[in-house]
């Protein structure tokens, strides 16, 4: 016999009950969900926050099934790649699933902080949440470089091999802080044994932690919005933002719609395209790595790129890497680098728009340098996008003020 549909009830709300007092998972829901408001004018750029969670779980699953089957060892660690690609049921798709996942990855946080910069979301008082992002990112190039050796293919070994020596050139210490990074004098099995733990606990732990301390930041002071304007102050007389929306159910719909759409274009390349013309995967990764024979041209994956072709860009290797680490670290002062009036560029003149479209094209043809042999043109070329990049961001206190800006309206648009 069916129990009555009231026991039920009250037999599940006492369930949660007994639950929530000694976790508070329904006030957890509530505060991060169905009672955490979000500006009601969200547009298209604000799907990539959600996107880099999907596929970071996609990243932890894949690798997770990875490691089942892949051997740390120099001797060997191609075999045992091309053992999952061959024989290992389905091992081909978790692969190419893992290796596309890392170039989205990029791609997603990319624009993720592309968005942060046009709209503002740097400005006080989100400070903290673009610095923790920034810090994931970090965690990202480190994660994504170790997990790039993994393969021991030509490409892995001798991208390790570059990107290792450099630090060499850092004075006093730089031949011993090699050697520790190695775990030998030359990139070897125990390079890999190492790179393989800290690709697959150590980065990971790391970039979770992180993450949920960006999200705490993002729910502490709230999200920011097309607009740049705070939705926080404007309450009706329930204390409801007026210009704000709960998160659940309204942003998961519309973040579950983002998701299947890329899920879609994930499918695709995963299937159709894996090694994206040798851009997500390159050709000389496929040949086992050789101490005896230099490929013709060393390069790393394209999201390293830009950074790859500052470096090349500085005839001194000292001052390249110099360089290129301060591409990464001026990203932490741009909170109080930007003085503008406004937030969002919807609102600011045209001087700081020309700026930007600048310092896209500056990036992408860096971008796209930092995979070319590296010929005298682009040596200069380089030179020119790289200054540009440090002046954009050193000279934006002075430029960021210059220009009239629009009045801000009193609620989101």
């Amino acid at each position: 016999m069916n129990k009555p549909q009231g026991t039920i009830s009250r037999t599940a709300d006492s369930a949660m009950g007994w639950v929530n007092k000694r976790l508070p998972v329904t006030q957890f829901y509530q505060d991060h969900l169905s009672k955490y408001y979000a500006p009601k004018n969200f547009n298209f750029w604000y799907y990539f926050g959600s996107l880099a969670m999907i596929v970071l779980i996609n990243q932890i699953v894949t690798g997770i099934w990875l490691t089942m089957h892949y051997k740390p060892d120099a001797a060997h660690a191609f075999a045992s790649v091309e053992y999952i690609m061959r024989d290992v049921p389905y091992g081909y798709l978790v692969r190419y699933m893992h290796s596309t996942g890392a170039s989205l990855f990029f791609v997603v946080i990319y624009l993720h902080m592309f968005r942060g910069i046009i709209y503002g979301s740097h400005r006080n008082p989100r400070e903290m949440i673009w610095i923790f992002g920034v810090l994931i990112f970090l965690c990202l190039m480190a994660e994504a470089f170790m997990g790039y050796v993994l393969p021991w293919g030509q490409m892995s070994f001798w991208g390790a091999q570059v990107i290792v020596n450099l630090f060499g050139a850092i004075p006093y210490i730089g031949e011993d802080l090699t050697i520790w990074i190695r775990g030998d004098y030359v990139i070897s099995d125990a390079t890999l044994n190492r790179f393989f733990a800290l690709h697959v606990v150590a980065m990971p732990i790391a970039i979770l932690a992180l993450v949920v301390l960006h999200l705490a930041a993002l729910h502490t002071v709230g999200s920011n919005n097309p607009d740049g304007i705070d939705t926080k102050d404007n309450k009706d007389a329930t204390g409801k933002p007026i210009d704000a929306i709960p998160f659940h159910p309204y942003y998961t719909v519309k973040d579950t719609f983002g998701i299947g759409v890329f899920l879609l274009l994930f499918a695709f390349i995963v299937f159709f395209a894996p090694e994206m013309g040798g851009w997500f995967l390159e050709h000389d990764n496929f040949v086992e790595a050789n101490p005896s024979v230099t490929p013709e041209f060393i390069k790393p994956v394209w999201y390293f790129t830009p950074f790859y072709a500052m470096l090349r860009a500085v005839p001194d290797k000292l001052l390249g890497v110099v360089i290129m680490g301060a591409a990464v670290m001026i990203l932490f002062a741009l909170p109080w680098l930007d003085r503008s009036k406004v937030r969002s560029i919807r609102y600011k003149g045209a001087i700081w728009k020309l700026m930007m479209v600048l310092f896209v094209i500056s990036f992408i043809g860096l971008g796209w340098l930092g995979a070319q042999p590296g010929s005298i043109a682009q040596t200069w070329f380089a030179r020119i996008f790289t200054t540009f990049y440090f002046a954009f961001f050193l000279l934006m206190p002075w430029w960021s003020r210059m220009g009239s800006t629009k009045p801000l309206p009193e609620r989101v648009t």
